[in-house]
């Protein structure tokens, strides 16, 4: 699935760790949140770059997060480690939708639930294995008629 949406080099995480590899990277874009920082921080060049996406990651570092522990580390050591937050905004969604449009990026759907299975679909998420995005439709509200109340 990955190829088909155009990596160049694919790792199988469920048959291969690559933290163990002994391959080291300058860059590594962490999303998944399934390896510990000190294991991800082994298999970048010295000096290379860690970025967060997501995720709570293998250990737990005195009881916080990957991202804040990243940013306490980072002044430490030599490596860059960079959790990644961002602000949706009307600018970014047209840019990204202009471009799923034009075919330059093409988005993965594993499931979609409506909005009263969102329990399941959160289930689901926490299994690990989701390959793609989980979708929750919401229907639009029906229009009211006049002199009645949604609530």
């Amino acid at each position: 699935m990955v190829r088909s949406i155009g990596a160049d080099h694919v790792i199988d995480y469920t048959r291969e760790d690559f933290t163990r590899s002994g391959q080291r990277y300058h860059l590594i874009l962490d999303v998944g949140g399934n390896r510990s920082l000190s294991q991800l921080r082994r298999a970048l060049i010295p000096g290379g770059t860690l970025v967060l996406v997501g995720g709570e990651g293998g250990d737990r570092w005195i009881g916080i997060g990957r991202p804040v522990q990243a940013l306490l580390m980072s002044p430490f050591v030599r490596d860059k480690l960079r959790p990644v937050a961002s602000k949706p905004n009307q600018a970014d969604l047209q840019f990204l939708k202009d471009l799923v449009e034009a075919g330059k990026v093409t988005p993965v759907i594993d499931r979609t639930y409506p909005l009263s299975e969102t329990a399941d679909a959160m289930r689901h998420l926490e299994e690990g294995h989701a390959r793609g995005k989980v979708v929750i439709t919401v229907s639009p509200a029906k229009p009211l008629k006049e002199g009645t109340s949604n609530s």
